[in-house]
């Protein structure tokens, strides 16, 4: 498993905008499908998005689509993701994920092998 720490969140108005970063502890960063998942109070871990191992498949959950970029740097070993047009609803606890690169279509929770510890994202309107 490669360890994973987030960073970014915050307290933000609503149509505002922030970025987080996931910075894994493995130079094998390439090695891995990465992905960024959410919780809220009372509600189970969700999809957000995913990016292949080579940044070059991405793919998101409809709620989100066109408001957040999921992007990669294997050389910095860090999986971002650009937040724009935050709404109220957006708020949760934020969690980057690894599995396998072989993995390349990977959605579900269950299907991730490592975690961050999260990172809080807050919106108020």
């Amino acid at each position: 498993q490669v360890q994973l720490v987030e960073s970014g969140g915050g307290l933000v108005q609503a149509g505002g905008s922030l970025r987080l970063s996931c910075a894994a502890s493995e130079h094998t960063f390439s090695a891995y499908t990465m992905g960024w998942f959410r919780q809220a109070p009372g509600k189970e871990r969700e999809f957000v998005a995913r990016i292949a191992w080579s940044g070059g498949s991405t793919k998101y959950t409809d709620s989100v689509k066109g408001r957040f970029t999921i992007s990669r740097d294997n050389a910095k070993d860090t999986v971002y993701l650009q937040m724009n047009s935050l709404k109220p609803e957006d708020t949760a606890v934020y969690y980057c994920a690894a599995t396998s690169r072989y993995r390349a279509l990977a959605q579900r929770a269950a299907d991730f092998d490592s975690w961050g510890q999260g990172t809080q994202v807050t919106v108020f309107s």
